[in-house]
C-alpha cells in the first residue's frame, strides 16, 4: 500500500497517509471542504489544541457523558473518549447519502409489514422465507400486526463505512433501539464551546432539532382521538449501558423517564403510577428489547417489561416506538437481500451498496469461508456491539479454528465479509494528529415524512491499527459536521 507522510512540524508532522483519508487527498494537500479546518488546526497547534481537548474532556465528565461496558475488569461505566478534530461531509456528498438512507429505511418498513401480515416477498422467494422465521428477531407473535400509520421502524442508526475507493457502504441496519443520537447532540454542544470560532468560519447544518423531531414523531403514533398524549421513555434502567442517552432523551422532550415496574396494565390500557394515583400513558418510546417488554408474551422471567403492554399495543391503545418485530430487519443474514428488498418493493437500484457478503448456507460461500477465514470479518448475524466477531488479519490460528467450527455446526448463524480498510481521519492523539479508522451512524426519524438527522456518530478506532470503532471495544467519537446548511454558530 502506497503511503504518503506529511511535513514533519507541528500538529502534522509525521502524518501518514493510506487510502481513503478523510481530510488529504494528497501529502500536505487537503480536500477542498476541509481546507479551512486545516488550516485553523495548524494555527492552533499542538499546545492550544491538547488544551482545549482537556477542556472538552473535563465538560464531558462534568455531564456525565457515561457508556457501560460489559466484562470490563477496570468498572462498569466510563466517559466516551472524545475527539476535538471534526469530521466534515460537503453538501453534495450528504445529499447522496440522505436519499440512500431514505430509500432504505423506507424498503426495509414495507419489508416488515409484509413479512407480519401478506408474506407477497416469502411468497415470491426474494428473500427465503426460512432465513425470516429463523431470524432471532422475528416475532410470531406479531403476524397480522397493523402498526399505527402503517409504519414499524420510527427510529433507525444505519451504519455506513467508507472503503478505500472512497465510497460509502451499508454495513449494518440498526431497526430495534439504536443508540448514539445523544453523543451526537452532546458532542456537538462541547465543540461550540470548545471551538466558538471554527463555527463562525464553517457554514455547518444544525442538528439541534433532533429531539422536537422525535417527539413530534411520538405524539403522531398516539391512539386516535389523543389531542395532547402522554409520551414516555422506557428504559430497561440505571445498570443498561445506554441508560445516559434514555434520560437525556427524556430530559431534552421534557417526558417522563421510566422503568417498568412504573407501569401497569389496566382495563386494556397503560398506565403510569404516580402520588397523584394512576395517569394514562399513551405513547411508548421503549429502549427495551422484544424479548422483555411483556412477560405475558415473551420472556417470563422479564422483570423490566410491562405485563398486558402487548395486549394494548395490538388493541391499538398505546403508540410504540419502535413496532415489535422490527429486530427481523437487524438480522445480519437478511442484510445480504436488502438490495433485492429495495428493488421489490420501490422498483428502483439502491442508492448506497452493501459491503459483498457470503453466507455459509451457500456451499460455495461456506467453502470459501472457511479456505479464508485468515483476510475475512466473520460475524454473528444476531450479536452487536462489536461483539462475536472475529476480524481474520488480526486473529490467531485458535481464533480461525473455532470460527470454523461454529460456521460448520451453525451456518445460518453466520455472515462473512472482505476485511475492508475504512478510511481514516486525523486524530488527536498524543500531542499530534494521527490517522484513526472511523465510520459513521446516521440517525433517521419516520413519522409524517423521513427525517435524517444532518452528520451522524462517526466513531473512531483509538487503537492504532484497529478497525472496531464501538465505544464497548475502546472506540471514540467525533462531532460530525455536514456543510452547506443553515449556519449552526
Amino acid at each position: 500500500m502506497q503511503t504518503n507522510s506529511a511535513p514533519d512540524d507541528g500538529l502534522y508532522g509525521g502524518y501518514v497517509l493510506e487510502p481513503y483519508d478523510e481530510m488529504f487527498e494528497a501529502a500536505g494537500r487537503p480536500r477542498p471542504h476541509y481546507r479551512d479546518l486545516h488550516e485553523r488546526l495548524a494555527g492552533l497547534g499542538p499546545q492550544e489544541l491538547e488544551r482545549r481537548h482537556r477542556l472538552a474532556d473535563l465538560s464531558m465528565r462534568q455531564q456525565g457523558i457515561t457508556f457501560t461496558v460489559y466484562g470490563r475488569e477496570q468498572g462498569v461505566e466510563r466517559i466516551i473518549p472524545f475527539d476535538p478534530v471534526p469530521r466534515l461531509l460537503d453538501a453534495r456528498e450528504w445529499s447522496r447519502i440522505e436519499c440512500g438512507l431514505e430509500q432504505r429505511v423506507r424498503a426495509l418498513n414495507l419489508f416488515i409489514a409484509d413479512v407480519y401480515r401478506d408474506r407477497k416477498i416469502l411468497h415470491d422467494r426474494v428473500v427465503p422465507p426460512e432465513l425470516v422465521y429463523g431470524a432471532s428477531g422475528y416475532r410470531r407473535q406479531c403476524v397480522g400486526l397493523h402498526a399505527p400509520r402503517d409504519v414499524y421502524i420510527h427510529v433507525s442508526g444505519i451504519d455506513l463505512i467508507r472503503d478505500a475507493d472512497g465510497r460509502f457502504l451499508v454495513l449494518e441496519d440498526n431497526c430495534r433501539t439504536p443508540s448514539g443520537v445523544s453523543y451526537v447532540l452532546k458532542n456537538r454542544q462541547v465543540m461550540k464551546q470548545v471551538f466558538p470560532l471554527l463555527f463562525g468560519q464553517h457554514d455547518i447544518r444544525p442538528v439541534d432539532d433532533y429531539t422536537d423531531n422525535l417527539l413530534a414523531l411520538l405524539r403522531w403514533i398516539a391512539p386516535e382521538g389523543c389531542d395532547d398524549p402522554a409520551v414516555v421513555v422506557l428504559t430497561p434502567g440505571v445498570h443498561n449501558s445506554a441508560y445516559y442517552e434514555h434520560s437525556f432523551l427524556a430530559r431534552q422532550m421534557g417526558v417522563e423517564l421510566v422503568e417498568g415496574r412504573d407501569l401497569v396494565f389496566d382495563r386494556g390500557q397503560i398506565f403510569r403510577r404516580t402520588t397523584r394515583g394512576l395517569q394514562r400513558v399513551d405513547v411508548i418510546y421503549r429502549r427495551v428489547d422484544d424479548d422483555f417488554l411483556d412477560p405475558m408474551t415473551f420472556r417470563k422471567d422479564s422483570m423490566l417489561g410491562v405485563p398486558g403492554l402487548i395486549g394494548a399495543y395490538h388493541a391499538g391503545n398505546i403508540g410504540l416506538a419502535n413496532s415489535l418485530g422490527t429486530g427481523v430487519a437487524d438480522d445480519k443474514g437478511i442484510y445480504p437481500f436488502v438490495p433485492d428488498i429495495i428493488h421489490y418493493y420501490l422498483g428502483e437500484d439502491p442508492i448506497l451498496e452493501n459491503v459483498e457478503t457470503f453466507r455459509p448456507l451457500v456451499p460455495s460461500h461456506r467453502q470459501h469461508i472457511l479456505a479464508n477465514l485468515e483476510s475475512l470479518v466473520v460475524k454473528a448475524v444476531d450479536a452487536s456491539g462489536g461483539y462475536g466477531m472475529l476480524i481474520g488479519p488480526a486473529s490467531t490460528r485458535e481464533q480461525r479454528e473455532e470460527f470454523a467450527r461454529k460456521i460448520q455446526d451453525n451456518p445460518r448463524g453466520y455472515i462473512a465479509q472482505p476485511t475492508i480498510r475504512l478510511s481514516r481521519h486525523p486524530t488527536f492523539i498524543d500531542g499530534r494528529l494521527d490517522g484513526r479508522h472511523i465510520d459513521l451512524r446516521p440517525f433517521v426519524l419516520y413519522g409524517e415524512t423521513i427525517t435524517v438527522l444532518p452528520g451522524g456518530l462517526t466513531r473512531v478506532a483509538l487503537p492504532r491499527g484497529s478497525l472496531v470503532v464501538n465505544s464497548s471495544q475502546g472506540g471514540g467519537t467525533k462531532d460530525t459536521w455536514v456543510l452547506g446548511g443553515a449556519s449552526d454558530a
